[in-house]
C-alpha cells in the first residue's frame, strides 16, 4: 500500500476529504439534524459540541479517501461508470452495512433511524469521494 501513495493525485484526494468532511457537517447540523437528535434519543437536547466530534470524523473520513484513492488505483478504474460502481460497492458493502451494525446496540434507541441517516450520509460522501477522484485523475 506504500507504494500506492506516491501515485496518489494528492490534490484530488484533499478536495474530495473536504467535500466528504462537510457533507457531515450539513448532513448532521442543518439537512438531518432533527431527525438525528431522534435517533439518538436527544431531540429535545442540544448535544455537546467538544473537539472530539470534529476531529475524529475528520480523521475517519480523511482515512476512507486515502483508501479510497487507493482502491482506486489499484483496480486501475478508468471511468465514471466504474467508480460509481466501486463506490456503491464499498457505499453499501461496508460502509453503509457497518454503521448500522454499530448502530444496533443498547446504547442508541432508534437504531435503524440512526442506521438510515448516518449509513446514507457515508453512502453519498463514498459517491462525491468516488466522482471528485475520478474528474481529478
Amino acid at each position: 500500500m506504500i507504494s500506492q501513495l506516491a501515485n496518489l493525485n494528492w490534490i484530488g484526494v484533499l478536495l474530495a476529504f473536504i467535500t466528504y468532511f462537510f457533507l457531515g457537517a450539513l448532513w448532521f447540523t442543518l439537512l438531518f439534524n432533527k431527525q438525528y437528535k431522534i435517533s439518538l434519543g436527544r431531540d429535545n437536547e442540544t448535544l455537546p459540541n467538544k473537539a472530539i466530534f470534529i476531529v475524529g470524523p475528520a480523521l475517519c473520513t480523511l482515512v476512507i479517501t486515502v483508501v479510497t484513492a487507493v482502491l482506486m488505483h489499484a483496480l486501475n478504474i478508468q471511468s465514471f461508470g466504474a467508480a460509481l460502481e466501486l463506490s456503491l460497492i464499498v457505499g453499501v458493502g461496508y460502509l453503509f452495512a457497518n454503521t448500522v451494525n454499530i448502530a444496533i446496540n443498547p446504547n442508541i434507541p432508534r437504531p435503524i433511524l440512526y442506521g438510515i441517516i448516518s449509513g446514507t450520509y457515508h453512502l453519498v460522501g463514498i459517491l462525491l469521494v468516488s466522482v471528485i477522484l475520478m474528474a481529478m485523475k
